[in-house]
């Protein structure tokens, strides 16, 4: 692959992903972090390394105006739904006011294509059918509602613009480079497989699971699990429909999987116990979320690490193999 890429957000966890799949197709890249999240040890060094926030907007500008740029890649967020329900304007601000701003800087300086990292957040579950890119946008959060303000201005940039623009929605981000490269390093860590496999390495205390009496095969909440890979992959592909027209798809393995049976999975794959508790209920948890990737997979996505085992694999061998992450 040939061209010139910028990636906001390349230092946190799938931006990095992206940044590599595109380094290892012979792409120049150009990383944009304030490395409030992210790491600079996880930017490969074939990549441009630039620090600055986006709410600077001369620094944005100043990257923007070297170009040509074939396109933007866009993952710089604040993305803890919950914490974002106790600082709503913060998360509106920094996410989708910064969104915006790059939008019309991009315009700006006639870039042609721009990818959005969206979020599953849009949507209001209230049953276990796969969630279609159909369904009706109704944010529970400022988290959500600040990345449908970003994909509404998108809507704009394209129709008044020009500006091609693919808003990619997935469900739950999981596992590890497969090379062994990059891995999931937040602080604190939310996300239930590294939390799971930290409480199976002793690294932290017995696991609580929130709710054993949901409507679902064991009781415990169902979740859609996608390999980070193939979220890059999916963003390759997005860029190059980007050709036909704007691009807005759902991403997920559209099978779930629920809290105890990624325990299991985790048990099965590192021979250790996880220690873990029955908790109540936390509220606004939904039973089941799962995507309907119907119109990616038509287009010629096809995950290849959709397995659970595979993406809890890949996750267990890169944790334990840093056991402080990126060491920064």
């Amino acid at each position: 692959m040939t061209g010139r890429f910028l990636v906001t957000g390349g230092a946190g966890y799938v931006g990095s992903h992206m940044v590599a799949a595109l380094c290892d197709r012979g792409a120049s890249v150009t990383v944009l972090d304030n490395l409030r999240t992210g790491h600079r040890a996880a930017v490969p060094d074939a990549a441009r390394f630039v620090r600055a926030d986006l709410a600077d907007a001369a620094a944005v500008d100043a990257v923007l105006s070297d170009g040509p740029w074939d396109a933007v890649f866009h993952f710089a967020a604040m993305t803890q739904v919950g914490e974002s329900m106790q600082m709503p304007m913060r998360y509106l601000i920094a996410n989708a006011s910064t969104g915006m701003a790059l939008i019309d800087a991009c315009v700006r300086h006639d870039v042609r294509r721009f990818i959005l990292s969206s979020t599953a957040a849009l949507f209001n579950a209230t049953d276990d059918a796969p969630i279609a890119e159909t369904a009706t946008i109704d944010p529970q959060s400022p988290y959500g509602d600040s990345k449908w303000m970003i994909e509404r201005a998108l809507l704009w940039a394209s129709r008044i613009h020009g500006l091609r623009a693919a808003c990619l929605r997935y469900f739950n981000a999981a596992g590890a480079d497969p090379a062994g490269r990059l891995g999931e390093d937040h602080r604190p860590e939310s996300h239930l497989i590294p939390l799971v496999i930290d409480a199976a390495l002793g690294r932290r205390p017995a696991l609580k699971v929130f709710g054993d009496d949901y409507p679902t095969p064991d009781g415990t909440c169902v979740r859609d699990y996608v390999h980070v890979a193939d979220l890059a992959a999916a963003h390759l592909l997005a860029l190059e429909k980007l050709d036909d027209g704007d691009v807005t798809w759902n991403l997920g393995n559209g099978e779930g999987h629920s809290v105890l049976a990624v325990i299991q999975s985790v048990e099965r794959v590192s021979g250790l116990r996880v220690p873990y508790a029955m908790a109540p209920r936390r509220a606004g948890d939904p039973a089941v979320l799962v995507a309907s990737s119907a119109r990616a997979r038509a287009a010629g996505w096809q995950p290849k690490h959709d397995a659970l085992d595979d993406i809890v694999r890949s996750a267990f061998t890169w944790r334990a193999e840093h056991p402080d992450g990126y060491g920064d």
